[in-house]
């Protein structure tokens, strides 16, 4: 399956917004990437901007311009002397202002590095490690907020 959010996409729960909604549109990028552009914005979300030029508001996933797969076993022993690894990128990028009139972009980048050969030989897992993943970020992102405006863990 192709990635394609719904839209709107609901956001997580977080405090000070109630029922965010994100409503995107596909944007441009490279031909190893997915981009949107969010352009409208639902439930209650007073001071958030939507996209603009100068204020990006953006989601954009992106795969390895060529994938790596499984060189040659070493004769001898059996093992793969070197696994490459598949890079997936998650890139959240939303303009934020940092003084009245001045505006800096903040990034959340999700990786995830896969080896070569996993996804064919062992997809449960890789599912597993996905499902970890979302789980875990959803669990805690009103935590990950806090920490990221407090600095405290």
């Amino acid at each position: 399956m192709a990635i394609s959010p719904s839209s709107p996409l609901t956001g997580s729960a977080i405090t000070g917004l109630t029922s965010p909604t994100y409503t995107l549109s596909a944007d441009s990028t490279d031909s190893f990437a997915k981009q949107w552009a969010v352009t409208a914005l639902g439930g209650t979300q007073a001071g958030v901007s939507t996209h603009s030029p100068d204020l990006p508001f953006t989601l954009t996933f992106k795969r390895p311009k060529s994938f790596k797969v499984l060189g040659v076993k070493n004769a001898i022993t059996g093992q793969y002397s070197n696994v490459g690894m598949n890079e997936f990128k998650t890139i959240v990028r939303k303009s934020v202002a940092i003084q009245s009139g001045q505006y800096g972009v903040a990034v959340i980048e999700i990786n995830v590095r896969l080896p070569a050969g996993s996804a064919s030989y062992d997809a449960v897992n890789v599912k597993a490690l996905a499902s970890a993943a979302g789980g875990f970020v959803s669990n805690q992102i009103q935590g990950i907020c806090d920490t990221v405006l407090t600095g405290v863990m």
